[in-house]
């Protein structure tokens, strides 16, 4: 990661005040953002602020390629493949690397430091509905990494990629979507007074208006887009379906999965009971949803089969949901196109 002193050094915000100098810094950054919006060419990170009080608002910054909106970036905005994502592919995923920093010096205008305590928003695994493993896996680095209490200026974390996927395709329509972080950090002063920092930034991933077409992001294959948009996305993450968890003994990472579904036998007990399989297949053509439990978990199982998948989250689409329902009742296809989930 590139030194302060490397970094450009935008605010969220501007002040009359700086100066001459601070002045034509704020003039280039903003010729930097928009050529950078409009020519969809990778920006170099850049200090933020995430907002609140300007005496505060250094104690924890994000360390991010900002480019929107052009005359303040603060947030990022980018087109699937394109230059700001840092895959540079279109696959209907754009990857953001996100750092944090404690103790900023990147604007004067910033007096506090000694950060007590940092937390992001939605990080634990408690049963909060908007539990991301994204959230917790930057939560990990703030911990590990910048390890506050501390006094220490600029203070940084390594990045941490977070992968925000396109709505879509669902009947040759593609719509963009945004994550946004959230970081509270709390500074104890001499004379016992405690300052809060809250800080936000927003990631949005559009889709690329010629590649809405699942045969084009996922190469004409079903599976593809259910490994990618589903179990990428919702279930092999940090506490669930992942290598480190492997919760029901069930493995949905990219290589893995296919083998660990397809008429694979359950470990739930009334599955076994009911002769179900995760993925009940037939024939080289014919599967049964009805006695699939992956389809049951992600529609909503019958009593005594378990939680809806994925637990304590937000529903998988429906429109995904009847994708997983047509690729089973096709036999389970490794490869192909199932037709109706394009």
């Amino acid at each position: 990661m590139a030194s302060i002193s490397d970094r450009a050094r935008p605010r969220t915000r501007g002040r009359s005040q700086r100066g001459m100098l601070a002045a034509s810094g704020a003039w280039a950054i903003l010729v930097v953002a928009i050529a950078a919006v409009l020519a969809d060419v990778p920006a170099h990170a850049v200090v933020v602020g995430g907002g609140g009080n300007e005496t505060t608002d250094c104690l924890t910054v994000f360390d991010a390629t900002v480019n929107y909106p052009p005359a303040k970036p603060r947030d990022i905005r980018c087109t699937d493949g394109a230059g700001c994502d840092a895959d540079h592919t279109v696959n209907g995923v754009c990857q953001f690397p996100l750092a944090v920093c404690a103790n900023s010096t990147f604007d004067a205008a910033c007096t506090l430091n000694g950060v007590e305590t940092i937390r992001v928003e939605h990080s634990a695994d408690n049963g909060d509905p908007r539990f991301d493993p994204a959230f917790q896996a930057l939560a990990t680095r703030v911990t590990n990494e910048i390890d506050a209490p501390t006094t220490t200026a600029d203070k940084c974390t390594q990045p941490t990629n977070f992968f925000i996927a396109i709505k879509g395709p669902f009947g040759g329509t593609c719509k963009k979507n945004t994550k946004t972080v959230k970081l509270v950090t709390v500074s104890k002063v001499i004379g016992g007074r405690i300052y809060t920092d809250k800080d936000k930034i927003r990631l949005t991933c559009e889709p690329d208006p010629d590649m809405c077409d699942a045969q084009l992001l996922f190469g004409g294959n079903t599976f593809d887009r259910i490994q990618n948009q589903i179990f990428d996305q919702s279930c092999a993450v940090s506490g669930c379906h992942d290598s480190q968890s492997m919760t029901g003994g069930l493995l949905l990472e990219t290589g893995a999965s296919y083998d660990n579904l397809v008429n694979a036998t359950p470990t739930n007990g009334a599955a076994i009971a009911a002769g179900w399989k995760r993925v009940t297949v037939i024939d080289a053509d014919t599967g049964d949803p009805d006695t699939s439990l992956l389809y049951a978990k992600v529609s909503g199982p019958p009593e005594g089969f378990g939680a809806r998948m994925p637990f304590n989250r937000k529903p998988i689409d429906r429109r995904l949901i009847e994708v997983i329902r047509l690729w089973i009742a096709a036999g389970a296809p490794k490869t192909g196109l199932v037709p109706g989930t394009d």
